[in-house]
């Protein structure tokens, strides 16, 4: 039994991969393409006596997705 389809090989694995490096940097660097704006929050100075957890918005995000 023949297959149709021919295996993949690494070259065409690794020129995929650069073109879609080349993409993904040409993309960066369009002029007139505004940059997305992160809101940057100030971190919270450590604790003295170390103990410096915490319960934060993205640890509960983490523990509402790590319920079974």
């Amino acid at each position: 039994m023949q297959d149709s389809q021919p295996k993949p090989s690494r070259r065409g694995f690794f020129f995929g991969a650069a073109a879609t490096g080349a993409a993904a940097a040409a993309i960066v660097t369009l002029p007139g393409v505004p940059a997305p704006q992160t809101a940057l929050q100030e971190a919270k100075p450590a604790p003295e006596k170390g103990g410096g957890y915490s319960l934060s918005e993205h640890v509960k995000r983490y523990y509402k997705t790590a319920r079974i």
